[in-house]
């Protein structure tokens, strides 16, 4: 069911009286930020909302918001979070983890979320190491990272938050970075409002750590022509002044300049994030900054049946056909209970 209550909102009613505890400079500061002001935007009630987190730094968040929050468990805030949303569908149900908890001891439990589409919104953290137990590497760490468990380099290559997303034939997956402030919001809010489990990757520095892990795109001299910034039914254009754009090149994807070699603006594509069939989306998440732009923005946001909601239906349909009310009226009608003597 969904929210009836019209208020207007501002950021600080979704913030408590609590001071955020992250070191100077840390990327959370931010998202914090970021995200009362999507909460605003979106204009549930605080107390509609619940922000629900594993372990971690990013997973310190519920602790600095003024809705019902659970910190729990390392790995497990999407189990968590799914408990949320099925009882209470009415709650706007958001998962804070960071790369270690979402992807790692969290991974099995992330690609069922999404498999089952639960109506979640899943903010994954990436630092690309492991900042609260001080500096291992983590399952999207790139491979040859030299950190406390891996001091010659580690010897295996990451997990890519989107392909992962994708596998688990996900909906909706989007990406900003820390200091892209306004993509970020809009991300969320889309995040929000798409019925179904939502995937966010939040590209986040860790100052103490992995410092200017992100920097060879979220620099300000290198972003416009590193990143691309994706909006649904609009051409797929980047660089300082918009001259440069991506055109389909056999099976992939190819970065031109637009009005040289030949190629048009005709030529470039436009950005369909509903559509069903997910191979061009997926190309445009695995897109790494270096041969082709990082896509940021959302890039999948497609429609379908949703869990919570299928668990409603069936509930009620059930509630209808057989009459219960209770469980005890469920017990006592099947007649399935015996006696100990």
């Amino acid at each position: 069911m969904e929210n009836t209550e019209k208020k207007a909102f501002i950021p600080s009613d979704f913030k408590n009286s609590q001071n955020a505890r992250w070191c100077p400079g840390c990327g959370d500061h931010a998202i914090l930020n970021v995200l009362h002001k999507a909460m605003a935007e979106l204009g549930v009630p605080p107390h509609m909302t619940a922000v629900i987190s594993g372990i971690g730094c990013s997973s310190r968040l519920p602790y600095y918001m003024n809705t019902y929050g659970m910190h729990t468990i390392h790995g497990r805030a999407a189990a968590i979070a799914t408990g949320v949303k099925t009882a209470n569908p009415e709650l706007t149900v958001w998962q804070i983890s960071g790369d270690g908890d979402g992807l790692a001891i969290g991974g099995n439990h992330f690609i069922h979320s999404v498999r089952r589409n639960v109506n979640i919104n899943i903010l994954i953290l990436n630092n690309k190491i492991y900042g609260l137990t001080k500096g291992q590497y983590s399952p999207t760490s790139e491979r040859g990272t030299v950190s406390k468990s891996s001091p010659y380099g580690t010897v295996e290559d990451p997990f890519i938050p989107a392909e992962l997303c994708f596998g688990a034939r996900g909906n909706f997956f989007a990406r900003s970075f820390d200091m892209a402030l306004d993509i970020t919001k809009e991300v969320m809010v889309a995040a929000a409002r798409h019925q179904g489990a939502s995937v966010v990757e939040i590209l986040q520095n860790c100052v103490i750590f992995n410092d200017g892990i992100h920097a060879y795109f979220a620099d300000k001299e290198k972003r416009a022509d590193h990143t691309i910034f994706l909006r649904h039914g609009e051409k797929m254009l980047f660089g300082k002044n918009k001259e440069k754009g991506l055109v389909q090149d056999g099976f992939g994807l190819k970065a031109v300049t637009v009005g040289e070699d030949g190629y048009t603006i005709d030529d470039v594509l436009v950005h369909d994030a509903h559509a069903k069939e997910i191979y061009l989306q997926q190309q445009l998440a695995l897109m790494d900054g270096h041969d082709l732009p990082l896509a940021l923005g959302v890039i999948r946001d497609y429609d379908t049946l949703v869990y919570d909601q299928e668990v409603q239906r069936q509930t009620d349909d059930i509630h209808q056909k057989k009459g219960f009310t209770s469980l005890r009226d469920m017990i006592l009608r099947t007649h399935e209970t015996w006696e100990i003597k």
